[in-house]
């Protein structure tokens, strides 16, 4: 299975090393968890027409809980919207036997490692794509793909060979086979800030849905 050999992985030193220190470490308020310290593997079935694909694992979210988008801001964000979408069986998204589940949707990342203040390197982008990869070929019946966030976006084209690089654009639908739609990430640094809302990140699954159709 993908997931053991994603959670085996320590092909990146700088980034096993980080996510193994944070996990020895912890945040205050998370004293009490035993954080999962690992790669995190991708959620959902590889009968899903719906791909998601992030940026990296974040440090006391998804390194803590073991499970993508799961235990942080960014999550509450996404599952939120899944959930209104229909995408997902509920709208919260505290640790990975909280019961969600997701619906006709599969969600990966660039980086399967949390990163030093969430910034990978190239070389560790590019140890990680050859999951990816081996994702994007047993999807059979992908239908859309939604990368959140420029990172995403470009590491999702480029393992698709796509060139040159289209302009990243927020709810941007963007002629591919599957259909690529491009989101601002739900990063604190975006939904603090208001340049994403509620409305526009829902815009882009009431889009991915309409596809569907």
């Amino acid at each position: 299975m993908i997931n053991d050999r994603i959670v085996a992985c320590r092909r990146c030193p700088r980034l096993v090393a980080w996510r193994e220190q944070v996990a020895r470490e912890k945040k205050r308020e998370f004293r009490g968890w035993d954080y999962w310290g690992r790669p995190v593997p991708s959620l959902g079935d590889f009968s899903a027409r719906v791909l998601i694909v992030g940026l990296a694992p974040g440090a006391h979210g998804a390194n803590r809980t073991g499970r993508l988008f799961t235990g942080d801001s960014s999550g509450r964000w996404l599952f939120r919207a899944l959930h209104k979408a229909g995408f997902a069986s509920q709208p919260t998204c505290e640790h990975r036997d909280d019961g969600l589940r997701l619906i006709d949707c599969y969600i990966t990342a660039a980086i399967h490692c949390a990163p030093p203040g969430n910034k990978p390197l190239p070389s560790e982008i590019a140890n990680c794509n050859s999951y990816l990869r081996e994702e994007l070929d047993s999807l059979r019946n992908l239908r859309v793909v939604i990368a959140l966030g420029r990172i995403a976006f470009e590491t999702y084209l480029k393992t698709r060979s796509v060139a040159p690089l289209p302009e990243f654009g927020h709810n941007r639908r963007y002629d591919l086979t599957p259909a690529l739609i491009a989101s601002y990430h739900p990063s604190r640094q975006n939904t603090n800030t208001g340049k994403l809302t509620e409305r526009m990140f829902d815009a882009v699954f009431a889009q991915a849905k309409a596809l569907l159709v």
